[in-house]
């Protein structure tokens, strides 16, 4: 497999334009970091967007708190590639030791919460759709998707417009991959364990204790391994991540809930694995949802042998995304690393983002002549 980055060096006036692009990248972010956007609580970052994208010429259309972009030669007849990232957080993590929506850029990095994911990713893209909007010789229609509701896979994300977008060929989904390609995600399904047992006196040997049923079972939930195991995306991940019982300490409680978070890779349906996990344990256990699938795309896709030709590595990512609601070949690649998600002094590298905006148009560009 080739080396990354072997994307040509870019001339004097694509450096300057890159560096505008940049600037304006920059500029954008810092507002966004500067608008609390929760999910299901974007508003007010979709109206930032819609008038950023306004004032440049496109004209978004808006469901919910999710915008889309078409070109305006969109040709019916071609096949179109979306590019998607969301601009919903999460809540800030305790241990932030300073103002997480207030963006700071110092010594090469901005810090701010959504900087890293995925900030970084959804300006980048922006600027990349705008830079080639109006380019006549590509053989597909972009569309550019900013979605709501990432964080928590909402019903009002992009699940929601994908009906109203129309048929989409190919979708590059940016998140923070330090701009690699993930060539297959691991799909989610949520399980709540319940054990049940006889409330007794905690005094006296009776009752049945429901936490001793419940414990048994995350032990074999813990020890069970499927033996089937993707070479992209590793084997399915089992783990107990809540755990409540108990109303006071003379009681034996006569119900322990538990919660399973399951990682699932395209080796397995989420039938199966239920199906599996309900013959190992005592206790019942009930999927929140089962729509989070894996996904995966073939190795000789045109988008692959396009990363392939300007040297971006692959891989298979344990993290989810929008991929996971999207019916359509589809990839993951953007600016800023997964690890950084989620935590205190979040931030992205000026370096990363400036990456971003030359690697997503250079991909773009030889995808096109992969098509050709």
């Amino acid at each position: 497999m080739n080396t990354p980055g072997k994307y040509a060096a870019p001339s004097e006036t694509e450096a300057l334009r890159e560096a505008v692009a940049l600037q304006e990248a920059v500029a954008l972010l810092e507002a966004m970091i500067r608008i609390p956007s929760f999910s299901r609580e974007e508003g007010a970052t979709a109206d930032l967007l819609a008038d950023w994208l306004s004032a440049r010429g496109a004209t978004p259309h808006r469901k919910g708190n999710n915008l889309w972009v078409r070109v305006r030669t969109h040709d019916p007849g071609r096949p179109t590639v979306m590019l998607c990232s969301h601009h919903d957080t999460v809540r800030p993590v305790v241990s932030w030791d300073r103002d997480p929506f207030e963006p700071l850029l110092q010594d090469g990095r901005l810090t701010g919460l959504g900087s890293n994911d995925a900030g970084g990713c959804l300006v980048a893209l922006c600027q990349t759709f705008l830079a080639m909007r109006d380019r006549d010789d590509l053989p597909f229609n972009l569309l550019l998707v900013l979605s709501a509701e990432e964080e928590i896979a909402g019903a009002g994300g992009v699940a929601s417009v994908i009906d109203d977008v129309g048929p989409v060929d190919l979708a590059i989904v940016g998140e923070p991959t330090d701009m690699d390609l993930a060539v297959a995600e691991k799909g989610l399904m949520v399980l709540d364990g319940l054990a049940q047992g006889r409330a007794g006196h905690a005094a006296r040997d009776t009752g049945v204790n429901a936490i001793s049923i419940a414990v048994r079972d995350i032990a074999r939930i813990e020890l069970l391994r499927f033996p089937d195991v993707s070479p992209l995306l590793g084997p399915v991940r089992l783990t107990v991540t809540q755990i409540e019982a108990g109303t006071q300490h003379n009681v034996i409680p006569d119900i322990c809930r538990f919660v399973v978070d399951v990682r699932v890779t395209e080796c397995y349906t989420h039938e199966q694995i239920l199906e599996t996990l309900r013959a190992q344990v005592e206790s019942q256990l009930t999927p929140r949802s089962m729509r989070l699938r894996p996904s995966s795309i073939d190795m000789d896709h045109p988008i692959v042998l396009a990363a392939e030709a300007l040297g971006v590595r692959q891989f298979g990512s344990p993290t989810m995304s929008d991929q996971a609601l999207l019916g359509m070949p589809s990839v993951k690649i953007g600016p800023g690393r997964s690890e950084r998600s989620h935590t205190a002094g979040e931030y992205i590298t000026l370096e990363e983002l400036a990456r971003g905006l030359r690697l997503y148009p250079a991909l773009l560009a030889r995808y096109a002549e992969e098509l050709r």
